[in-house]
């Protein structure tokens, strides 16, 4: 008997005692995780499609381990603008054992492992859904906390002292307003003001949202880098 299961935005074929490993799912080696978002059940020759998923059937699993997966190097280099960018990223990923697959509505006796200080999660994607986007003034908050001030434009690299004049005689005077922006609202923007796509060259929309996020300001980030050697 095996299924097919959806989860992290991703299917998985898998059958008991099998190894997989997919996208991070809070909690500690030991505990019980379900997987709610079963798109197909095969017993032997008999096969079962769910439309899109199979409600009746639960497939239960157990954490082995949270992990990390191969470090990806993103460069990017501006040609005779004196501007390069390198960054790693590393996915987090969890480990899961598959221990049964349950049929008729039957569901998992959820535990915890011996060390487990948290909460369990189901893995089904309608049980954990998605982490609600914090409201801008809670950003700019925590923006204040890291000692940045969210009204100060000239932290967006690409953004001088002559495009801030501009921006805030536009009535843009703070992060907040430039993470708003849609790509209309970037292009009206270039037009009125004259920004020749700067804004979409240097992508201010989405220092921004780092800025926000309490992320270092890009020009200081790669100052940083280029004195340690490390990647950001």
């Amino acid at each position: 008997m095996f299924a097919v299961i959806k989860t992290g935005g991703k299917q998985f074929r898998v059958a008991a005692n099998d190894r997989i490993t997919i996208a991070k799912l809070e909690g500690n080696p030991g505990d019980t995780v379900a997987f709610g978002s079963v798109l197909m059940l095969t017993d032997g020759e008999k096969s079962t499609v769910g439309a899109p998923f199979l409600g009746d059937i639960t497939v239960a699993g157990e954490i082995v381990e949270q992990t990390r997966g191969e470090k990806v190097i993103a460069f990017k280099k501006r040609r005779r603008q004196n501007s390069k960018r390198k960054r790693g990223f590393r996915a987090e990923l969890t480990v899961v054992r598959i221990t049964d697959i349950l049929t008729g509505g039957k569901k998992p006796e959820m535990k915890k492992g011996e060390v487990a200080p948290v909460a369990l999660k189901a893995g089904s994607e309608a049980v954990k859904g998605k982490a609600a986007a914090k409201p801008a003034k809670a950003a700019k908050a925590e923006a204040k906390a890291e000692g940045l001030d969210a009204s100060n434009l000239s932290l967006i690299s690409g953004v001088g002292p002559t495009i801030e004049k501009k921006l805030r005689a536009a009535g843009i005077t703070s992060w907040n307003d430039i993470a708003a922006w849609t790509e209309a609202d970037i292009a009206k923007w270039d037009e009125e003001l004259k920004l020749r796509g700067r804004a979409t060259r240097e992508e201010w929309v989405e220092q921004a949202k780092e800025l926000l996020a309490g992320k270092p300001p890009r020009a200081k980030a790669d100052q940083a880098e280029q004195a340690s050697g490390e990647d950001y």
